[in-house]
């Protein structure tokens, strides 16, 4: 039976490639959608669950004016009948309706909501630019998309399983009582609308005090995640004091923000147990002096003050799960600063995918300033022909790694184009674009997966033989059948740890040229590809990736010129511009600013120090 509801809905069904409401009602309603005519049922079931319970304090109050009336000799023959359906709707109607209603709300509202709104919001942030992630903390991102998940399938559970029925259930009482005494039901109205302007004014200010304890969870789990994640230099920069202070001003303001909201709590018991008190004390005081008068019997009083004695137990559980409320409100509305974020990079409608072809690479009059006036590229026109190895140098800032961003997509050009093949890579499928660029860099992390996840990555489809052999081209082979991790798994299913830490920056460099190699893309890119080698390893590899790289267009960034002394072309770069163009030899000749960066190297790498 669990399984039928639990497979009602599936949570990673299609959803539209939107970018999240910003407004709290309608991402809930976003996500409250995908329940469909499910959604209506529950609601029912809760209500039929609200007026059942509010039936129960009336009956118990009939029972006894029958009983009292009857007689113990009278009671079974004048009302057994009733007594007995009764009876029979308490044992088997009953269950029936709550255990269906908690099937819905659990089984298939709390199993969907909770994982559909972690899944959705971590595939559109998986969408985001490189920016997107460059401006945010790793920790603060998985903090509240995780969080958003329970927020979200939780507030939907309150509002059906305590909000809906509260307020039916309250509902019911009132006729239940009116039904009685109108002066007590009078009584009991007035305390309700004490009730709800205590609440309206409570909820305001747990809103607030619950979206900063929020902000303030996702700021200390930013920090301490940012701490772990550079370890390393934590360490060899003898940063533990500072990390220290660092993290502990953030739990200090987090502490801050608690207290502010436990104080709202405590001030919510005085003000709702004095609310209780006027509401036992006035309807049951009233209800025993009818009674005393004879206008009412003893079943009414006993049905009176159970239902007081009922909403008294209640009053304190709804004002705690409408707080629980407007908490995950909190949630959501500081998860939604970085969920609902529209992406800066998007594919055109109905985008193509880029057509393979020999790996001709166009820069047409490219200018890109990150929205500023000055910076990146200015005007670039640059074109490598299929097949051809350039060189790509210059001092830092010179706009190197804003060419090979804007190439790979990761932001796109404010003017001008690029093209690959003709094919301008702004109207084709980011996915595509970068399936035929395989890219080598100098800081290679690596998935906290095997060598064998990290090889296959860059093509799943690859037989063992292709993976080993492109290992091996990478010089990569035997170090990685000696690798043992701490479960005892070796060779190519041994994990690498988070970022590749288990393996030295030597290993991982070489594990990202077999990758590369592996996925065998027209293009490559190679961003200081060998600067983590010994000299001995690099030849090596530079021997390899010369029979790699034949037939491939290859863009080559290093600070070592020697480098890049074999190839076709060497392009320097300088604020923005090319300014020089030709082979080693060439610019050499010319007395440039290449042949400048060339007599200031020391030990073979290029100064970083501008013009």
């Amino acid at each position: 039976m669990f399984r039928v509801f639990e497979r009602l809905i599936d949570p990673f069904q299609p959803f539209p490639a939107e970018t999240p409401p910003t407004k709290l009602m309608p991402y809930m309603w976003s996500q409250l959608r995908s329940l469909g005519g499910w959604l209506p049922l529950m609601a029912f079931t809760s209500l039929l669950v609200a007026l059942g319970e509010s039936l129960l304090f009336f009956y118990a109050g009939r029972i006894v004016d029958l009983m009292t009336g009857a007689g113990p000799d009278g009671f079974w023959s004048q009302h057994g009948g009733e007594t007995l359906l009764v009876a029979l709707a308490l044992l088997l109607l009953r269950p029936a309706v709550i255990g269906i209603n908690h099937l819905l709300l659990e089984q298939t509202l709390v199993g969907t909501l909770n994982v559909q709104s972690q899944w959705r919001a971590h595939k559109h942030l998986l969408g985001q630019s490189m920016s997107f992630f460059q401006n945010d903390f790793a920790g603060r991102l998985s903090n509240r998309v995780m969080q958003l998940g329970p927020a979200t399938e939780d507030s939907a559970y309150i509002f059906l399983e305590a909000i809906w029925f509260s307020a039916v259930y309250i509902i019911g009482a009132t006729l239940v009582v009116t039904q009685i005494n109108p002066w007590l039901a009078l009584l009991l109205v007035s305390w309700l609308v004490l009730y709800i302007f205590y609440m309206q004014f409570l909820v305001r200010r747990i809103t607030k005090a619950a979206e900063k304890w929020s902000d303030g969870r996702s700021a200390v789990t930013g920090r301490v995640v940012d701490a772990y994640a550079n370890i390393e230099a934590v360490k060899l920069f003898a940063g533990t004091k500072a990390e220290e202070t660092y993290a502990l001003s953030a739990f200090k303001r987090l502490q801050l923000r608690v207290h502010r909201f436990l104080r709202l709590a405590t001030e919510m018991q005085v003000v709702l147990n004095l609310l209780n008190g006027y509401l036992m004390v006035s309807i049951g005081g009233l209800a025993v002096l009818f009674w005393s008068k004879g206008l009412l019997s003893v079943g009414e009083v006993t049905a009176a003050i159970a239902l007081t004695m009922r909403l008294n137990g209640m009053s304190g559980w709804i004002l705690w799960v409408t707080i629980r409320l407007f908490e995950h409100f909190g949630v959501i509305r500081e998860g939604l600063r970085s969920i609902a974020v529209a992406h800066s990079v998007v594919d055109a409608p109905e985008a193509p995918a880029l057509v393979k072809g020999p790996g001709e690479i166009r820069f047409e009059d490219v200018s890109h300033h990150y929205g500023k006036r000055r910076g990146g590229l200015d005007h670039v026109d640059l074109t490598i022909r299929p097949g051809e190895k350039v060189g790509l140098v210059g001092p830092s800032g010179a706009g190197k790694s804003t060419l090979i961003s804007l190439l790979l997509r990761f932001r796109d050009v404010e003017q001008g184009r690029i093209l690959i093949d003709g094919q301008d890579i702004g109207a084709v499928t980011q996915e595509s674009l970068r399936h035929d660029i395989g890219v080598v860099s100098q800081d290679n992390s690596l998935l906290h997966r095997s060598i064998r996840a990290n090889l296959l990555y860059a093509r799943p489809d690859a037989t063992e033989e292709m993976m080993i052999a492109a290992a091996r081209q990478a010089e990569a082979h035997d170090f990685i059948q000696g690798l043992e991790d701490r479960e005892g798994r070796r060779g190519y299913n041994a994990q690498v740890g988070e970022r590749g830490v288990r393996l030295s920056g030597g290993q991982r460099q070489r594990i990202a040229i077999a990758r590369m190699i592996l996925k065998d893309a027209p293009i490559v890119i190679l961003d200081e590809a060998t600067s983590a080698l010994d000299s001995e390893v690099e030849a090596a590899i530079q021997r390899s990736l010369q029979t790699a790289m034949e037939g491939k267009t290859v863009i080559a960034i290093a600070h070592r010129l020697s480098t890049l002394a074999e190839m076709d072309r060497i392009v320097v770069m300088e604020r923005g511009r090319i300014v020089e163009d030709g082979s080693h030899a060439d610019l050499l000749r010319q007395e440039g600013l290449y042949a400048r960066l060339w007599t200031r190297q020391s030990g073979g790498f290029l100064a970083d120090t501008a013009e």
